[in-house]
């Protein structure tokens, strides 16, 4: 296992990220609140640059190699948002960026990826595929591997949203946000050992890829077996630095069908009149559909993104 990260090395990565990065809003809807019985305050990674918190991990991992001497090259693989942030801030930095990703992978994401110069290798929509393409990606281009989720530099980044979020708004009794890989938890976990470790942490995720509440339950990791879930950026297996760190910090992991994911995402969009993907959608999901842990509590929702395939 690499080194583990600790809560302040979200505070450093928060200041090497400074200025590249958006100060996104946090939102909130009286609408809403009164469906959940509970006060929201939705943290909008959705407005995020590349449109999710991808970009806060990417951006603290190209600047701390740019502290060392950036690369060529750099690699990942990803169903689209962490590709995407990577591309763009390799390209800031001038650094070619490869981005594998699965055939499938929403057309909108795919585009965002070659909008941002990263260029694309196709592979199957499995994770032993995704990892065994971007082993020759590295070789034949000699590229610096940036994981998506599973690394030291990429945790603490994705953490400064929930310092934004908890800074802002005072006396938060819980924090919801999304889990596939982990990245977006663990770092939220960081954040919240800083200066409020009193905050409860849940996790969100969908049934249909719920390895991480069955890694979380059985005290192990166990690998995703199925990710048939409209939630793409969360088909991804906890790695083990996330999972010792969710293990550690997190309360609990609660699940949501896919029915109620499309739902909750459906009244971000009426309701708030924002654009969020099915992924952001779902600690949302976990809200209103697990009302008896969240009534009468001051809660933030952590929305990781908003690119999304119309269907009109």
């Amino acid at each position: 296992m690499k080194n583990l990260p600790v809560p302040e090395d979200v505070l450093k990565a928060e200041n090497r990220i400074r200025g590249h990065i958006s100060v996104t809003p946090v939102l909130t809807s009286n609408g809403l609140d009164n469906i959940c019985g509970s006060e929201l305050f939705f943290k909008c990674e959705n407005l995020q640059k590349t449109g999710s918190f991808k970009f806060r991990g990417a951006s603290n991992a190209l600047q701390m190699l740019q502290e060392e001497g950036l690369p060529k090259s750099v690699a990942t693989h990803s169903s689209g948002n962490h590709g995407a942030a990577l591309a763009r801030a390799a390209s800031e930095r001038g650094v070619n960026a490869q981005i594998v990703m699965p055939f499938n992978a929403p057309e909108v994401k795919q585009q965002a990826v070659q909008a941002y110069g990263g260029i694309i290798t196709h592979c199957d929509s499995n994770l032993e595929a995704r990892e065994s393409t971007l082993k020759d990606v590295l070789e034949k281009q000699e590229a610096e591997e940036v994981p998506p989720y599973n690394d030291p530099r990429i945790i603490p980044g994705q953490g400064t949203a929930a310092l934004e979020l908890c800074r802002e708004i005072k006396d938060l009794d819980l924090v919801v946000a999304p889990v596939g890989g982990g990245g977006l938890l663990s770092g939220t976990a960081l954040a919240l050992q800083t200066e409020w470790p009193h905050i409860r942490l849940i996790g969100a995720e969908p049934l249909n890829a719920d390895d991480a509440k069955r890694s979380f339950e059985a005290g192990k990791l166990i690998p995703a077996t199925r990710t048939d879930t409209v939630a793409d950026g969360l088909r991804t297996s906890l790695g083990d630095l996330t999972f010792a760190l969710i293990q550690k910090y997190v309360e609990t992991i609660l699940t949501v069908t896919e029915k109620q994911i499309l739902s909750a995402t459906r009244l971000i969009w009426q309701r708030m009149k924002m654009v969020v993907e099915p992924s952001g959608a779902v600690p949302l999901a976990v809200v209103l559909n697990h009302q008896e842990v969240f009534r009468g509590k001051k809660v933030g929702v952590i929305l990781s993104g908003g690119n999304f395939d119309p269907v009109f």
